[in-house]
């Protein structure tokens, strides 16, 4: 079961300068960045005093990304993630992860699927 929209992930070219924008300018809060490898690096951004939905910067190094600036996809907290993708089989959804994948550095579990048209979505369990 869904429980909440956990998080927006939006690609970007330069941490540094994206963290300051939505800190300092848009008055975000900061909750974790994380380096997940030696190329990816996530951000974790939400409204002061509110975690309950969060953006998510993905910055895959200063090299530059095609797709820097847009949205990369949305994620769904749930309570049960081998389920839910149990459940998105049996439905015939297109599945980008067969099965739910470890996320150490955010003590998680993920699964990313497409919506109808072709929208990348994921479920996300702690």
């Amino acid at each position: 079961m869904i429980s909440k929209l956990e998080h927006i992930g939006v690609m970007v070219k330069d941490m540094d300068v994206s963290v300051a924008f939505y800190t300092e300018v848009l008055g975000l809060r900061l909750v974790e960045r994380v380096r997940v490898d030696e190329k990816l690096e996530l951000g974790l951004l939400s409204l002061p005093g509110s975690e309950n939905v969060q953006i998510e910067l993905i910055s895959r190094g200063h090299d530059g990304i095609p797709a820097a600036g847009k949205v990369d996809h949305i994620a769904f907290t749930v309570t049960d993630i081998d389920a839910e993708v149990e459940k998105l089989r049996a439905r015939g959804v297109k599945l980008i992860d067969e099965k739910s994948r470890e996320l150490p550095a955010l003590n998680a579990r993920i699964a990313f699927f497409y919506g109808p048209d072709g929208e990348k979505l994921e479920f996300f369990q702690r």
